[in-house]
């Protein structure tokens, strides 16, 4: 959906919202992580994603909605564009997990019957 001054500010922060999920999604970033890097709590990320922010943010948007410069959000957070090979990998549905950062796997010793070696 294009960001326009017609849009409502609920549909405004909606829209920016789910571009948030896509950019971290695109990233392979889980809601927690993205919290830490950020510095904010992963509620705060959620109430982002999920277009639940403060009346202050709501504030904003009606502020630059007067003043006429609403629309560059849409510069700001672009619509993604899918490139041909992961459409073909979602196979049309669209992604809804980050696996995140796997941790190191350590090598063991195979386990034996109580042979000393």
């Amino acid at each position: 959906m294009k960001i326009s001054s017609q849009l409502t500010d609920a549909a405004v922060l909606q829209e920016l919202g789910g571009r948030l999920a896509d950019a971290r999604l695109r990233r392979n970033l889980t809601q927690a992580e993205l919290a830490e890097e950020a510095g904010v709590s992963k509620r705060t990320v959620e109430r982002l994603e999920s277009g639940q922010v403060a009346t202050q943010l709501s504030g904003f948007l009606r502020v630059c909605r007067v003043l006429g410069v609403l629309e560059r959000f849409e510069a700001l957070l672009p619509a993604p564009a899918p490139s041909p090979m992961e459409q073909l990998k979602q196979q049309g549905r669209k992604r809804r997990r980050a696996t995140g950062s796997r941790a190191l796997v350590v090598e063991e010793k195979p386990w034996t019957w109580g042979e000393s070696s």
